[in-house]
């Protein structure tokens, strides 16, 4: 009874998965070729799209040598610095016909007139010390303030210049690049353009008032 009832059970079992194991659909088999062939188009494709890149590469430290902005900004300096600059140089010129006079005279003078002479050298010298040190220091923020400011208009005036050539990336200062993909003087060459134009970025303001370079 029992064995008549395990071999219907088995008949049944049969009937359901088939004769045998190799009747089982096997749905790998069926997904693995769809899979490869999606892989294989997406490579293709990046491919594909990197060889149709358009890549240019600028040197940053050139643009910024060439840039009419660069030279905008020494003028506006030197303009800007030119009364602290003369009045460095006028107290440097007092401090060493003092010194000369002191140098000079001091054989012949009294007590109290060499006194008051080296005195007024000491001011002299410790005043001329902080007003340079003043002058470095706010030099050297403005500087910077002016500087940063021409390295956004560059960046700006690059990627103008990426978009209306149709680039597809530029990069700064590669280790490594072929010189078919450095348009520096090209981006140098738009840049001078521009600021030729009356009014543009390379225009020098008016000059007012004379004055030396700020030291650097």
């Amino acid at each position: 009874m029992i064995s008549t009832q395990l071999a219907s059970v088995i008949r049944c079992r049969r009937g359901i998965f088939g004769a045998g194991g190799d009747s089982i659909p096997k749905r790998g088999t069926k997904v693995l070729p769809f899979v490869v062939a999606v892989v294989g188009a997406a490579l293709a494709f990046s491919a594909d799209a990197q060889t149709n890149l358009k890549i240019g590469v600028v040197n940053i430290g050139k643009l910024v040598e060439a840039a009419p902005q660069a030279q905008t900004v020494t003028d506006k300096l030197k303009t800007e610095f030119a009364p602290r600059q003369n009045e460095i140089l006028k107290m440097r010129n007092d401090l060493q016909a003092k010194m000369d006079r002191f140098q000079k005279d001091q054989a012949v003078m009294g007590e109290d007139e060499r006194t008051t002479l080296e005195r007024q050298v000491r001011e002299l010298q410790r005043d001329l010390q902080r007003t340079e040190n003043e002058y470095g220091e706010d030099l050297n923020v403005r500087r910077t303030e002016e500087s940063n400011k021409v390295l956004r208009d560059i960046a700006q005036r690059v990627q103008a210049y990426a978009s209306a050539q149709k680039f597809d990336l530029v990069i700064t200062d590669a280790v490594y690049f072929s010189s078919t993909i450095d348009i520096t003087a090209d981006v140098i060459k738009a840049l001078q353009q521009d600021g030729a134009r009356p009014g543009g970025a390379g225009a020098a303001p008016p000059k007012s008032g004379a004055g030396t370079a700020p030291p650097k």
